[in-house]
Parts: structure tokens; sequence; C-alpha cells
């Protein structure tokens, strides 16, 4: 079989979309909006990361294609709405990517990564005129990511702590605000430390090169993992979770801390 170049199998994608949105296409694919396909796109958005995660090179091929398919889906509406086509959308791409990397596509050169994403974040601040360097980044973004993606952008221009150890006292200075607040009951207060303490722990995770999205998720997965192996366990006794001592549950879970996971 003659082997297809990426440009004759992206037109036949792109042919396709358009035939399941025609006339005689499928009802489904008909009666999608740009809103109906959100929570779609977030869906498949996730299941890449799941696959990222596990190290699943198949899966992750056949989720990066549904992510592909939602991109071609938004344009084939554009299209139709008159607003915006796939070519328009490969178009923009191509040249934000030359211009935001001079030192390839240019004649300006760079010494080290420290220095390409200062570059990356002048560029984009002559893009945005007037908007601030945060603008862009959407409230909807998960709050763990939102807080790494702000402190990394403003790190790039200088806006940052000196090393973990700085950041490690502000954490605990932020901590002992919070106690404070807890101490005096103040319910908002309260709320607006802990946020603060979160948000410094974000930091230190930056600093120390760990990504707190992915830590937590990973914390989660060991939490679900340790209380089925309880759940199991009780089973076993001829016991519901709902009838087990705090005692019981305790000493099974501390068994379940032993065991080797299966996914961490």
């Amino acid at each position: 079989m003659e082997k297809r170049t990426v440009g004759e199998l992206f037109e036949e994608l792109v042919d396709i979309v358009a035939q399941l949105r025609g006339e005689h296409g499928c009802p489904w694919d008909r009666e999608q909006t740009r809103t109906t396909l959100k929570p779609l796109m977030l869906e498949e958005l996730y299941e890449a990361f799941d696959a990222i995660d596990r190290e699943d090179e198949g899966a992750l091929r056949e989720e990066l294609g549904d992510m592909l398919l939602h991109i071609v889906f938004h344009a084939q509406i554009g299209k139709e709405k008159s607003s915006f086509t796939i070519e328009d959308v490969l178009t923009h791409i191509i040249a934000k990517m030359k211009k935001r990397h001079p030192h390839v596509f240019g004649e300006a050169s760079v010494k080290d990564v420290e220095e390409v994403l200062l570059n990356w974040e002048k560029i984009k601040e002559k893009e945005r005129e007037k908007e601030g360097m945060l603008a862009s980044l959407p409230r909807s973004l998960p709050a763990l990511l939102r807080a790494f993606s702000m402190q990394a952008r403003v790190a790039r221009v200088g806006f940052d702590w000196k090393d973990a150890h700085d950041v490690e006292k502000k954490v605990e200075e932020e901590w002992r605000e919070f106690k404070e607040a807890w101490k005096n009951a103040d319910r908002k207060r309260m709320e607006e430390e802990w946020g603060d303490l979160l948000f410094a722990l974000v930091n230190l995770a930056r600093h120390l090169g760990i990504q707190p999205e992915d830590a937590l998720q990973k914390a989660c997965d060991r939490f679900a993992e340790r209380f089925a192996f309880v759940e199991e366990n009780l089973r076993a006794l001829g016991k519901d979770v709902s009838e087990a001592s705090l005692e019981e549950m305790d000493a099974l879970w501390e068994k379940a801390k032993r065991e080797p996971l299966k996914r961490s």
C-alpha cells in the first residue's frame, strides 16, 4: 500500500467532517454546536492526559486523533458560519510559531532555555498591547494548574523568589496566618489564607520541579486504591465499611500503605 502524506490524510479528515455535517450526513454530527462540543472536547483532553500518565502510547495516539477531530470539527462550524476555516487556523498557528521563535526562524540568538522564555514573553507582550501577562489564562483552568501557570509566566520576567528556601519561609508564614484566622473563627479570612497557603505551596512545588496538579492527582490515586483495599478486606470479613469501626479501618489503611501500589 502506498504511503499517504500528512497533507493527504488531513484533507481526507477535513472532507469526512464536512460530509458528516452536510445535508445527507450524520444527524448527531449535524446538530452539534460549539457549546455541546465543549464537555466532549474537555473529556478527550483528560483522556489524553490519562494516556500520558499511563505511558500508553497506543492510547495516546488514539486520543490525539480524537482531539484533532475536535479541531477540524470546530473549523468546519467556522466555515459554515463564514467566520474562519481550517486554512485560517493553520495559517495563524504557523505564523505565530515562526514569530515566537526568531532564534530558529530568524536572526535572533539565545544562550539557554531561560532566555528563550524571556524572549517569548517579550514577543507576547507586544502582541497583547495593553492586555496583561496573565489575562490570557482562562479562569476555567483547574486552580492548581492556573496558579502554577501564573507563577511560571511572571517568573520569566524576573518576578520570582530567589530559591525554594525563600518560598519555604513564605509557606510557613501563610500557614501561621491561616492558623490565626482559624483560631479567631474568621471564616472569610480563613478562606483567603487557605488560598494563599495553597498558592505558596504551588510556588514551592514549582521551585522543586514538581507539577502540583500531577502530584495531587497521584495522591488521589493512592487514596482511592488504599481505600478500595480497606473495602475489599472488610468484605472478606463479612463487613461493610459503614459497619466497621474507625480502628478497624485505620489498621487496614496502614496495611494498605505497606502494599505495592498498582498505579503510582
